[in-house]
């Protein structure tokens, strides 16, 4: 059976801790390795990116996929690449939460745009204080023991 559909997550998830711990010289590896990850899984990544304590990231999610399971296997599968790989050498593991807020296609570019501007971003806004304005503008209320707990 097929299906029609347009499905957009900006899905974010930060290492354990929030230690800043993927390195910037080797994060094009991780990007296509995750890349790698959602094209098995029939999904589409629009644009990936992020900084050393967290990555975002905007993805089509197939249908026949659980959001909850997408997330795991992609934070499973990096985690146990980045480990093995050596190319990063503090990382422990990802934190247990993540934020994954939807959006309609006309919105696209603009999400496309911010991630892709991480970097610039980040010199301004810590993560902690994104995550607040990002929940604030979703009218999501933000549990910080929740969201910031790692066990």
């Amino acid at each position: 059976m097929s299906a029609y559909r347009q499905i957009l997550y900006h899905i974010i998830f930060r290492t354990k801790h929030s230690g800043k711990t993927i390195c910037q010289e080797h994060v094009s590896e991780l990007y296509k390795y995750i890349w790698g990850i959602v094209k098995n899984k029939q999904c589409v990544l629009y644009r990936i990116n992020g900084m050393e304590d967290h990555i975002h990231m905007l993805s089509d999610l197939h249908p026949s996929i659980a959001l909850a399971d997408y997330i795991r296997d992609i934070k499973v599968a990096s985690s146990k690449w980045m480990k093995e790989s050596g190319c990063f050498p503090g990382f422990t593991g990802w934190g247990i939460k993540y934020c994954a807020l939807t959006y309609s296609n006309k919105e696209k570019e603009l999400i496309t745009h911010y991630i892709k501007n991480q970097q610039e971003h980040h010199k301004k806004e810590n993560f902690q204080d994104e995550i607040k304005r990002i929940f604030k503008e979703q009218g999501i209320d933000l549990d910080e023991r929740w969201f910031w707990q790692d066990k």
